[in-house]
């Protein structure tokens, strides 16, 4: 065979392996790639590029544009009240919190009766009664005289009566050895309190009993049934930490219970009011329950009728909070005095308004609410810790 020949018989062979070869490559390819894979595939026997370096960025990174215009939009919208910032520790002085379902949270001078850091706001709930102590529940923004730190807020932003506020309560029953005798009937009067009061999807209440310690048998929900097992569940013995039990039930349960609008927070104590074994004391549970915008109403399960030490205690927290001591003189009453608070939970009036000469400096602020008709009285809260820059 000639030379020539022989080498166009070499070309034609190795057209064919290359034929054979990319038909190959094709059926090993991945099935459905896009236009870029297949542009990127590497060809026989060449090196494959190196990928392209790129700055490693977390996916969907928004683009300055974006980033500046959802900035101004969040700045420009106002805060909902679910945002609204709450105090979440104890003074200094106190023990450290434990733990709750909101976790960490604000400083402790962040915010009492709902005061909003941005435009510091405060939303106010108070009942009014006449001298027979009947509720008064159809007067108008101007029937009042309102005072903070001394002095007219700068803005009333608004005022209405409201008979249905979301509530949420604590329950707290003395499991001393010192009730045993009675327990029971005051077991049976608070479920029926609760499988009254609390409504399904709109309140929520949460049970504590103490004696040394105090012991959630019911933490919040809106489940009446949950909260009567809760109660059931209650065996007296035991000394009396009161003041331990209220600044418990203050501090890390309503404090840490976020709120959406303007809410009726209430403690309902149900003891004879005597102490002995608590590490904090009156006065510091009282001033968690105002850092924690509670009223705490009373129920004195001293049925002697003598005007006891306790009895004088009870009253102390109930008007320091805005709240209202109940004495019962015979067991039975215990319910009529659930019934009362009932009624007053229903019977109020929310205010917010922007204080005057406002400063950002934790300082305890009074608050004072004054009715211009006579023979009236105003129940409210007493003041608020301004929150911190």
């Amino acid at each position: 065979m000639r030379p020539g020949s022989i080498a166009s018989l070499l070309i034609a062979l190795a057209l064919l392996s290359s034929a054979a070869w990319a038909q190959s490559a094709e059926q090993n390819l991945p099935s459905a790639p896009s236009a870029t894979q297949q542009n990127s595939q590497p060809k026989p026997a060449a090196p494959q590029p190196a990928p392209p370096q790129t700055e490693p960025s977390s996916p969907q990174q928004p683009s300055t544009a974006e980033t500046s215009a959802k900035a101004a939009q969040a700045e420009a919208a106002p805060a909902p009240a679910a945002q609204t910032e709450q105090l979440q520790s104890p003074p200094a002085k106190s023990p450290a919190p434990v733990s709750s379902p909101l976790g960490g949270g604000p400083s402790e001078d962040e915010s009492v009766l709902t005061l909003r850091r941005t435009v510091n706001e405060v939303h106010l709930v108070f009942t009014v009664t006449d001298k027979h102590n009947h509720y008064i529940k159809d007067l108008k923004k101007n029937d009042f005289k309102f005072l903070d730190d001394n002095k007219p807020p700068e803005e009333i932003r608004s005022f209405r009566s409201e008979t249905d506020l979301p509530l949420q309560v604590g329950l707290l029953i003395d499991a001393s050895n010192s009730v045993r005798d009675r327990f029971k009937f005051e077991q049976e009067a608070a479920i029926e309190f609760l499988n009254q009061t609390i409504r399904r999807k709109y309140d929520e209440a949460f049970v504590i009993g103490f004696d040394v310690t105090p012991e959630v048998t019911q933490d919040f929900t809106d489940d009446t049934e949950k909260l009567s097992i809760g109660i059931r569940m209650l065996r007296p013995g035991g000394g009396t930490a009161l003041y331990d039990a209220v600044y418990y039930a203050c501090r890390d349960k309503l404090l840490k219970q976020p709120q959406v609008g303007p809410t009726r927070r209430a403690i309902i104590l149900l003891s004879d009011g005597d102490d002995n074994q608590s590490h904090v004391t009156r006065e510091e549970a009282i001033e968690m329950a105002e850092r924690a915008e509670v009223s705490i109403y009373t129920i004195s399960t001293n049925l002697s009728g003598s005007g006891a030490h306790g009895d004088k205690i009870l009253e102390r927290i109930a008007e320091a909070t805005g709240g209202r001591a109940y004495v019962p003189f015979q067991i039975t009453e215990v319910a009529n005095s659930f019934a009362a608070i009932q009624e007053e939970l229903r019977s109020q009036y929310a205010v917010a308004y922007k204080p005057a000469a406002f400063k950002s400096d934790g300082h305890f602020r009074t608050i004072e609410v004054q009715a211009n008709l006579k023979g009236l009285r105003v129940r409210s809260r007493k003041g608020y810790f301004a929150p911190t820059q």
